[in-house]
């Protein structure tokens, strides 16, 4: 099998509104919340390269360059970085851009080891 081909077909990009109600008294996106939405992408972009179940088993360095304020729009893109014989990591990165502008820069990215599991919810082979 081709993984070159495989990790490409299975780039995943998310687009999303950063509204209010994400953010902090500071006026921008909770941490929390990030690492939520990033866990989510890299959970699709597993799934979209092995068609398997996965679930998180960790997260290396999260690294937040970039506040993400209020009223913008925020783009995840994941892509496969490693496959081993039962994990793999994605790693995730947030852009976020003016909503009415022309900006757009990179603001968080990390890694996430997923594994694929198997009906009984242990480990199994991506492929």
């Amino acid at each position: 099998m081709n993984y070159e081909t495989e990790i490409q077909k299975s780039i995943t990009k998310v687009f999303k509104v950063v509204f209010p109600n994400t953010t902090n008294h500071h006026n921008t996106m909770f941490g929390g919340k990030v690492m939520e939405m990033m866990d989510e992408v890299a959970f699709m972009t597993a799934t979209r390269f092995a068609r398997k179940a996965f679930v998180t088993v960790s997260c290396d360095r999260i690294d937040f360059k970039k506040p993400i304020p209020a009223d913008t729009l925020v783009e995840l893109i994941g892509k496969v970085k490693y496959v081993g014989n039962t994990s793999l990591k994605v790693n995730v990165e947030i852009f976020v851009e003016e909503m009415y502008g022309e900006s757009r820069e990179r603001a968080v990215s990390g890694d996430f080891t997923l594994v694929a599991i198997d009906e009984d919810k242990k480990p199994s082979s991506i492929f």
